[in-house]
């Protein structure tokens, strides 16, 4: 239970109370990292409904601001990163690890985030003019089985929380999720499974430009499995 909690408290800004855990109890609470996604999942999903109750598009809107609020932006501040360091990379890849490591968010930053809102309120707009578009309640859990994946498979880019939770993932927390995973497919939407291929190719793309993984490589992960997601939720039903 203190591993769940420590998930939320890392992954949301749900009001939890205060727990005490050293560094190895923090690093196994990422086993639970899709627990987590699921609870972001039910404040995506009272949003969207709230919201949906005037109009799409204000469900879509109010499903957005919910979804960014319940994570700090936590995730959209490692796509602005890893959008700037991808920016820098023709100058070398010494420039890539500098800017990789600046705090500040440049104009390829800037561009990253604002193209990524901006399609996901499309996407969740367009969700909401199918029946069933209950199923993005997933949508924020599988794409967090991407870090356990990224994790046991990349090498870690530097000492950093990348690092730390590598070896609390066991091939075990991977079985689980992924049955899991196949569970809420079969049951909600088989285009959930999608979620594989997109984390496999984002580790592919991570190893390709970094060599590693690192905090910023999960959370402009994390987001662009989920905006994925979103679209093979909205194209689904078109192809029966």
């Amino acid at each position: 239970m203190k591993e769940l909690l420590l998930s939320l408290q890392f992954l949301t800004r749900l009001p939890l109370p205060a727990v005490v855990a050293d560094d190895a109890t923090f690093a196994r609470s990422m086993r639970w990292f899709p627990a987590a996604g699921l609870a972001v999942g039910l404040v995506l999903l009272l949003g969207l409904w709230l919201g949906s109750l005037l109009d799409p598009w204000t469900g879509a809107l109010l499903g957005l601001v919910a979804w960014v609020g319940i994570t700090g932006a936590l995730h959209l501040d490692g796509l602005a990163d890893l959008a700037d360091a991808g920016g820098a990379l023709h100058k070398g890849r010494e420039r890539l690890q500098a800017v990789l490591a600046d705090p500040h968010v440049g104009s390829f930053g800037v561009v990253a985030i604002g193209m990524q809102l901006l399609a996901k309120l499309v996407l969740l707009h367009a969700l909401l003019a199918v029946p069933g578009w209950w199923v993005v309640l997933f949508v924020p859990a599988a794409a967090r089985f991407g870090p356990l994946v990224w994790t046991r498979w990349l090498p870690p880019l530097h000492e950093g929380l990348a690092s730390r939770f590598r070896h609390a993932v066991r091939p075990a927390d991977l079985i689980v999720w992924l049955v899991m995973l196949a569970f809420a497919a079969l049951l909600a939407a088989p285009a959930l499974l999608v979620a594989l291929p997109l984390i496999v190719a984002w580790g592919w793309r991570v190893r390709r430009l970094l060599g590693g993984i690192c905090g910023d490589a999960h959370g402009a992960g994390i987001e662009l499995v989920e905006t994925g997601l979103l679209l093979a939720l909205a194209i689904a039903p078109h192809l029966r």
